[in-house]
């Protein structure tokens, strides 16, 4: 499915804003990014497309289901494009990079402690804070 055919599926026209921000989370070497990272990304090509439309973009994107939002200790919104499998983060708490990982025991603790709790779990997030092992050494 190409970018227009996929935005066209969600009810959204396949603008020029919108396919650039598209193509920026489908290629880009780094998977979170703020609407500020996006904004950054558009200049260094020499784009003229706003903040303003790069926020307005991200906000259509995350409600038709392409991008998923989280809001870490920043304060800042981060997305990342929902590729439907769940993973959890790690977030530092120097330079800001956030990194996913999967735990298959971590997420049958989760859902046993819940069973024991008599909670139903319908979703979570799970993010941990530290220094990313760049951050680390730098001390």
């Amino acid at each position: 499915m190409t970018n227009i055919d996929e935005l066209k599926s969600t009810g959204l026209k396949a603008t020029l804003p919108r396919l650039k921000i598209m193509e920026i989370f489908q290629k880009g070497a780094q998977r979170h990014m703020t609407a500020e990272d996006v904004f950054r990304v558009l200049l260094e090509e020499r784009s003229d497309i706003g903040l303003a439309t790069v926020y307005r973009v991200l906000t259509q994107f995350e409600q038709a289901g392409i991008l998923i939002r989280s809001n870490f200790e920043s304060g800042k919104a981060v997305y990342e494009l929902n590729e439907g499998q769940h993973h959890d983060h790690f977030v530092c708490t120097m330079c800001g990079k956030v990194e996913e990982f999967y735990d298959a025991e971590i997420e049958k603790r989760q859902q046993l402690i819940a069973k024991n709790k008599g909670w139903v779990v319908q979703d979570h997030t799970m993010a941990l804070y530290g220094q990313c092992a760049t951050c680390a050494k730098k001390g």
